[in-house]
């Protein structure tokens, strides 16, 4: 699909065109006299691009004509945006001199990200050339103008019938459907629509046919019509298909008025069900023309509409459809079985990643499986496994069903869904995230009616989000993440401009193949070498440098850059507008970075910077800066205030909070400044916001206990400002210097927009009180409260009337006793809450039956987290809860679960809870259980059987004295578990030898029977890490032979810990030669390592092993074999050492910069 951005990048290319900033150009004959040249040669081009994109799939030539025709496409942008940079530079500095003279001045500048040998209008006429040959070889193409694209009819020919015991997995659906059809469900007219919404594949047809088809439903209607309506919206076809379901007659009408006339006599008072199969029309117009015959009919009559788009159900004002999610995994495998063996189940591994590749589409399963049912053979099926489903011929139906989505989009929306390949697969954004990306990338058009690129980048996401290209995160509002065959559409219609290097991409990626992609994302992993990169030296016109996933959640990972990719290759990379070195262990920002002119997004959150050069005032494009987490940044450049342009600046979780510079907000672009400071080392004064006129997104104002009067908050006017997050925050001193009073008074001055606050967060609050606004359900979009250490409350808000409330934490109030009917409301409270949690909850009492540790009438709540709550003695879980989490309550002893509860949970925490009675495990049914932690349960005694946790992924039993008994045989029957972890366990006497079969990950240790005495094991090839506890003193291991059973060859990740008497690793080890990563913590008398293993490791880690320190220095005996940096023939190998002297020294040798550094240029440090 190489013409899917050449529509939308020339529109935004004719803007730039005709821009005021270039208009100054025009005395400077020249530049003008190309511009004028380029405008008529793209008008030109412009003209035959549609039918370029129909001839593209059979031509080969026009494909790469369009792939040229890109090319240049972005190099004349490339220059115009140089052009347009300089030209603001110079109003900015507020020059005097003549416009010819600034032109002058202006032409060595912009010729920096071109080679020296060409001068701006050497380029300028080669650009010039390149066009016209273009657009003589559209002509020799014989493209012509023709108005819009060819309409797939294939849709056109579904109906109605259907095998229903080929369906699999809607049982549940077509209840909840059949409920809404057989019902009274509330409507305007007699008439009400029953909306179903997914992605392309995802089975709304199906769901249709089967509810269409059902007993219940041909009693309860009169009358029956199925129409495919697909692309085109044809009132007059759809019409008159009703009229011939309904009337059994072919008759025909002169025109659509006749036509519904004798229409609406059929239907008069009859009830009657309709299906508007594969709706695409978002006119409500289209609605409306159609809609006359149907008020004639009965009252409860029903009108099934299936799409993969929202909009116009919105405007119906159907704003909740019934969203269609995927098939679980065992109803996944049951249809895969149907299709490819014919039988409803298997368990061979190859077939389970292949059902897995699917990711619950059932389009995409009928279609693999239809195709493999030709294959017997299993390494045709691992062949097929390995291939990108988009290499299949025809994709076997999916890339057209899915294909089709994506040529409904308009150019504009094409250009965006392209950028999302830049993504990994799996990976939970914020809208927000992507929405500053595409800004920065110039993909947003300017808006006729004035809107921002904010409120553009919100439409346009929200319109992607309808049509199913993203779907929602279960239980969190503000995510959303890509199927995974989206990701692959997208990677497949983005073509030779758009590359993700990821971790396990095999093909080697070479200079010229580096030298035509424009826009380029990497996979964090552990070390990130130059090599990886070195091709981009070859190439100046990348534009995006991106680090993904954009936001790391898992604070604990660390990702090392090589110091070379920031010295080297940034220099190379002149017209970059993105780049995102987000939670890289990196030091320090290169002073290249102020040379990028082109740099509208700059992110280096998370990292170890002390400071931004002061070069980067220069970035005059710059408009979105993010330095959150960077906990050591301590200071801005002086010239700060010079970035203009900028709109978003983030500081959370920096030491910056209190020192904005004196005039922040007098930056006139800025929207969202994500730490607002009252007081601090500038004095900033909270009336100051009042400034800043465009002011949304998120707001993070600290310290409120220095304002003095809430006359200051009431100018800020926030109920005037388009916030959606709000954290406010006072100081955690509670003296005799807290005005409860004014407290409240200011928090009360601080309501936002009620039609825009999504996430509310206070901190160390002081009143005793909240305000009124706060649980007012007028806030129908707050989705997210957090409440934490507001000291001096004794009663909290009534957060239960919320009608949206999906996330709601409550945290060290100190002074609440009861949680009861005063934050529930009135009935039915909390509709839509999901996620509850309490933490820290030190004086609350025993609740009774309205309190919300009785948690049955909660019908929508997913997940409960319970830590530290003193008091709490029994916990009530509604029926549908998925994750429970009790940790730390001293006094808890029963949970209990509503009638048939415990069915759909999935995970299962419990921490240190003392008194809590085992029938917790023995008494509830849990077969969707998914993970599961039970870590210091001392009165836990037995595990009795795992034959009913058959989708168990992860399993931890830790520090549990008491439990005796554990079924290790059964263990072969966990065919998901991956990561199992049982330690600390001194009665457990178990008999191990058998594991589950695609075990990864194997935590084991400090159990009755010594590992010494353990028989031979049969691990799967699938175990790559395995950590083993130290024994009691009495069975403790002195040699690394007496291990050797139980390590086996696949071994990748190796750590021994708490061995007390192991004295040597010198045997044992051998057969260990895939391991990379060996780790030996707190074994105080090793003194002897695996020699012949050493240059072969990635990673070594020796903590409190004070005999190994000294053979591990440089005159020590190891000092050879190890792959220090200081030996650069084994630099490829070797990637890190880490020594520490004992168990609680902090001293740490980190040897992995100098490497990364270096790489392989054989230099000593």
């Amino acid at each position: 699909m190489a013409e899917l951005v050449l529509s939308a990048f020339l529109t935004a290319v004719f803007e730039k065109l005709g821009s005021a900033a270039l208009n100054q150009l025009t005395p400077f004959k020249e530049i003008h006299s190309e511009l004028k040249k380029w405008e008529r040669s793209l008008s030109l081009i412009r003209g035959v691009l549609n039918d370029a994109s129909q001839k593209e799939v059979t031509s080969e030539a026009v494909k790469q004509w369009l792939i040229s025709l890109q090319h240049l496409a972005y190099d004349i942008d490339d220059v115009l945006d140089g052009l347009a940079t300089d030209a603001m530079c110079r109003e900015f500095a507020n020059e005097s001199e003549p416009i010819t003279r600034k032109v002058k001045k202006l032409i060595p500048t912009c010729c920096t990200g071109f080679s020296s040998s060409n001068s701006i209008h050497g380029k300028l006429s080669n650009i010039t050339t390149k066009l016209q040959e273009l657009v003589d070889e559209k002509n020799n193409l014989g493209l012509n103008v023709i108005d819009g694209v060819a309409k797939n009819k294939n849709r056109k020919y579904q109906t109605s019938l259907v095998d229903a015991s080929s369906i699999v997995g809607r049982e549940s659906d077509k209840k909840i459907l059949l409920k809404k059809l057989l019902g009274d469900e509330p409507r305007k007219h007699n008439f009400s629509i029953v909306p179903i919404v997914g992605m392309g594949g995802i089975g709304k047809t199906t769901l249709a046919r089967l509810l269409y088809d059902d007993k219940l439903v041909k009693e309860f209607f009169e009358l029956k019509a199925w129409v495919c309506v697909s692309e085109e919206f044809d009132s007059f076809t759809i019409s008159k298909i009703i009229f011939q379901c309904v009337g059994g007659e072919n008759k025909e009408f002169a025109d659509l008025n006749v036509l519904q006339v004798a229409l609406r006599d059929k239907l008069m008072g009859k009830r009657f069900l309709l299906v508007l199969d594969d709706v695409w029309s978002e006119k409500i117009e289209d609605w409306e023309t159609l809609v006359g015959p149907f008020l004639a009919a009965a009252s409860r009559s029903k009108i099934i509409i299936t799409t993969r788009k929202q909009q116009l159900l919105n405007k119906l004002g159907y704003g909740q459809p019934y969203n269609l999610n995927k098939l679980s995994h065992d109803d996944a495998l049951s249809l895969f079985a149907q299709h490819a063996l014919g039988v409803n189940n298997f368990d061979t591994h190859p077939q389970q990643r292949i059902v897995q590749k699917c990711d619950g589409l059932p389009l995409a399963l009928r279609a693999l499986g239809s195709l493999l049912r030709t294959k017997t053979d299993e390494e045709e099926w691992k062949e097929l496994l390995n291939d990108e489903i988009w290499g299949l011929e025809d994709g076997g139906g999916i890339v057209p069903a899915l294909r089709l989505s994506y040529q409904d989009l308009s150019a504009c929306l094409k250009q965006l869904f392209a950028y999302c390949s830049l993504l990994p697969k799996g990976y939970m954004c914020k809208k927000g995230e992507l929405i500053l990306l595409w800004m920065a990338e110039g993909f947003f058009q300017k808006s006729t009616s004035n809107k921002s690129m904010e409120r553009l980048g919100e439409e346009y996401f929200q319109q992607l989000l309808s049509r199913s290209f993203f779907q929602r995160v279960p239980h969190d509002e503000s995510l959303f993440v890509m199927h995974d065959l989206m990701n692959d559409l997208a990677t497949s219609v983005a073509g030779e401009f758009f590359i993700r290097l990821d971790i396990d991409t095999e093909k080697d990626v070479g200079k010229q193949a580096l030298k035509k992609y424009r826009y380029m994302s990497f996979i964090r992993e552990e070390y990130i070498t130059f090599k990886k990169f070195k091709a981009l030296g070859t190439t100046h016109s990348l534009r995006t440098f991106l680090a993904v996933p954009i936001v790391v959640r898992d604070s604990w990972h660390t990702f090392f850059l090589s110091n070379k990719v920031l010295a080297d290759l940034l220099t190379e990379l002149p017209l970059l507008r993105v780049l995102c070195l987000s939670k890289l262990e990196i030091d320090e920002v290169p002073e290249s970075v102020g040379s990028l002119k082109h740099l509208r997004y700059l992110n280096v959150s998370r990292t170890n910077i002390t400071y931004l050069p002061e070069n980067v005032c220069n970035l005059n494009n710059l408009q979105t800066l993010i330095v959150s987490g960077c906990s050591q940044l301590t200071k801005l450049p002086d010239n700060f205030l010079k970035l203009k342009n900028l709109r978003h600046f983030d500081i959370q979780y920096t030491c910056l909070w209190n020192m904005m510079p004196l005039g922040s907000c007098e930056l006139k672009s800025l929207r969202i400044l994500s730490n607002i400071i009252v007081g601090g080392n500038n004095d900033f004064l909270i009336s100051g916001l009042k400034n800043i006129k465009d002011l949304q997104g998120k707001i993070y104002i600290r310290e409120l206990d220095k304002v003095q009067s809430a006359r200051d908050t009431q100018e800020v006017n926030l109920s005037k400002k388009r916030v959606s997050e709000l954290h406010v925050e006072w100081s955690d001193v509670f003296d005799d210097s807290r005005n409860d009073t004014l407290e409240k008074d200011v928090l009360n001055a601080l309501k936002p927009h009620s039609d825009n606050l999504k996430d509310l967060e206070i901190v160390w609050y002081g009143g005793k009180v909240f305000p009124n606004w706060i649980g007012d359900p007028s806030f129908l979009r707050l989705t997210c409260i957090s409440i934490r250490s507001c000291r001096n409350c004794t009663f909290l808000p009534p957060l239960g009337k919320l009608p949206s409330l999906k996330k709601l934490s409550i945290e060290r109030m100190d002074e609440v006793k009861v949680i009861g009917s005063e934050l529930l409301g009135t009935n039915p409270a909390f509709p839509s809450l999901e996620i509850l949690s309490f933490h820290d909850m030190r004086r609350k009492e025993r609740g009774g039956h309205n309190s919300v540790t009785n948690c049955n009438h909660l019908t929508s709540l997913r997940m409960l987290d319970m830590e530290s709550c003193k008091n709490l003695e029994h916990c009530s879980c509604p029926k549908n809860i998925e994750s429970l989490s009790i940790r730390w309550c001293a006094s808890i002893k029963s949970v209990s679960f509503a009638t048939e509860g415990g069915q759909k949970l999935k995970s299962l925490y419990i921490h240190n809870c003392n008194q809590l009675v085992e029938k917790v495990l023995t008494n509830t049914s849990m077969p969707m259980l998914e993970v599961a932690r039970i870590i210091a349960w001392p009165d836990l005694k037995s595990i009795i059987g795992l034959t009913c946790f058959v989708h168990l992924k992860e399993l931890e039993i830790q520090d549990c004295p008491s439990i005796e008994s554990f079924p290790a045989p059964e263990l072969p029957i966990l065919t998901s578990l991956k990561h199992l972890k049982i330690r600390n366990c001194q009665s457990m006497d178990a008999s191990f030898g058998y594991w589950p079969p695609s075990l990864c990950k194997l935590s084991i240790g400090g159990l009755k029977r010594p590992i010494t005495e353990w028989g031979p094991q049969n691990f799967p090839t699938s175990l790559v890490e395995l950590q083993l506890w130290g024994e009691r003193a009495v069975y403790d291991v002195t040699s690394g032979s007496q291990l050797s059973h139980i390590l086996p060859s696949s071994l990748t990740h190796l750590r021994l810990s708490g061995f007390k008497k192991l004295e040597s690793l010198s045997k044992g080890l051998q057969s260990l030669t895939s391991l990379q990563h060996l780790e030996i913590w707190i074994c105080p008398k090793m003194k002897r390592l695996a020699d012949m293993l050493l240059p072969s490791l990635l990673h070594l880690e020796i903590s409190g092993c004070p005999n190994l320190i000294e053979k591990t220095s440089k005159k020590g005996s190891y000092w050879p074999y190890l792959p220090y940096p200081l030996h650069p023939h084994r630099l490829k190998c070797a990637e890190t050492i880490k020594l520490k002297s004992s168990q609680h020294q902090a001293d740490t040798v980190t040897f992995h910069k100098l490497m990364l550094s270096q790489e392989v240029d054989g230099q000593n440090p």
